[in-house]
C-alpha cells in the first residue's frame, strides 16, 4: 500500500525536511580537507537534536543497526557509508545522506560535495547526478506516472557528454522510496525504465524521495562485510543526491530543499507548490 498525506501531513513532511535540509548545510559547510566522517556525523547530530528532532538512520534496519546519523560515502562507495576516523584528503569526493524524524515524519536527502579542488570528471559527475534528479524531481506532477520520473532521470544521464576517462553507469538495485510514517516505504523509485510497465499514478499527497546514484563506470556494485557500505565493483567513484517530493494539487513541492525546490524547478518550466510553513 502506498501511503498518501493529507496536506496537514505533507506541511508536517515540510518540518522534519527542513530540519534534515539544516543539517545537510551544515556538514556541507565543514566539508574540508582534515575533517573525519565522523566529525560531519556529529555536526548533523547536533542540528538534528536542537531541532527536536531524532534520527531515522541511527537505527535497526530490518535486523542491521546502522550506527550514524549520516551516510558518509567517499569516492568509490555509492551509499550507506558508516562515518567514523577516516578522514577526508584534498580531492575527495563524499556524498551525505541524512535522515530526521520529526512528530512522527519522516525527511531524507542527500548531497554529494567535492573535498576542496577535484578532477573535472568528479564534478561532472555531481553534476549530471544531481540534474538527474532535478529532472525527476521535474515529473512529479499530478496524473503522471511512476514511469515518468524514472525515464526523466535516466534520459537526462544518457543526454549527457561522457566524461574525460569512463561513462555513466546508473546503480542497479538502489534506488527511491516512498517516504511519510516509515523512511523507506512504497513504492520503490528506479533511475531508470525496465520493463514495460507504468507503475502507479501520481496523485497529490504522494510522497517519494528522489534519489539517484551515478558512477564513472559500472553500474554494478558489492556491499562490504560491514554489512553496509556500497561499493562500485570497478572502483570508480559514484555520486548520490536525493530530494523528498510530494505531490500537490498545485505541482511539486521539494521537502528537503530550503526554497522549497523554487528556482531549480523554474529552470526546468516548472512551477513548484506553495510552501505550506510559509
Amino acid at each position: 500500500m502506498v501511503e498518501i498525506k493529507t496536506p496537514e501531513q505533507i506541511a508536517k513532511m515540510r518540518a522534519a525536511g527542513l530540519v534534515v535540509a539544516e543539517a545537510l548545510k551544515a556538514c556541507r559547510e565543514a566539508v574540508a580537507p582534515g575533517i573525519t566522517t565522523q566529525d560531519l556525523n556529529d555536526i548533523a547530530d547536533k542540528v538534528i537534536t536542537d531541532h527536536g528532532a531524532t534520527s531515522n538512520f541511527r537505527a535497526d534496519h530490518g535486523g542491521l543497526w546502522f550506527p550514524g546519523v549520516i551516510c558518509a560515502s567517499v569516492n568509490e562507495e555509492v551509499v550507506h557509508g558508516i562515518p567514523g576516523e577516516r578522514v577526508l584528503r584534498e580531492g575527495d569526493l563524499i556524498s551525505i545522506d541524512c535522515g530526521a524524524i520529526l512528530d512522527g515524519w519522516h525527511g531524507d536527502a542527500a548531497i554529494t560535495v567535492a573535498v576542496g579542488a577535484t578532477a573535472q570528471e568528479n564534478e561532472m559527475l555531481s553534476r549530471v547526478t544531481e540534474g538527474s534528479m532535478w529532472a525527476g524531481i521535474a515529473q512529479m506532477k499530478k496524473g503522471n506516472r511512476l514511469v515518468d520520473v524514472s525515464r526523466a532521470i535516466e534520459g537526462f544521464i544518457r543526454r549527457q557528454p561522457l566524461p574525460p576517462k569512463g561513462k555513466w553507469g546508473i546503480t542497479e538495485g538502489y534506488g527511491g522510496h516512498g517516504i511519510g510514517t516509515a523512511m523507506h516505504m512504497e513504492p520503490h523509485v528506479l533511475n531508470y525504465v525496465a520493463g514495460r510497465g507504468k507503475g502507479m499514478k501520481l496523485v497529490p499527497g504522494t510522497v517519494l524521495a528522489i534519489e539517484p546514484m551515478v558512477s564513472l563506470g559500472t553500474p554494478h556494485t558489492t556491499v562490504l562485510e560491514d554489512d553496509w557500505t556500497v561499493v562500485t565493483d570497478d572502483g570508480t567513484w559514484a555520486s548520490h543526491w536525493e530530494h523528498s517530493v510530494a505531490v500537490t494539487e498545485q505541482g511539486p513541492l521539494v521537502l528537503t530543499a530550503f526554497d522549497g525546490g523554487k528556482a531549480e524547478l523554474a529552470k526546468l518550466g516548472v512551477q513548484a507548490a506553495p510552501d505550506p510553513l510559509g
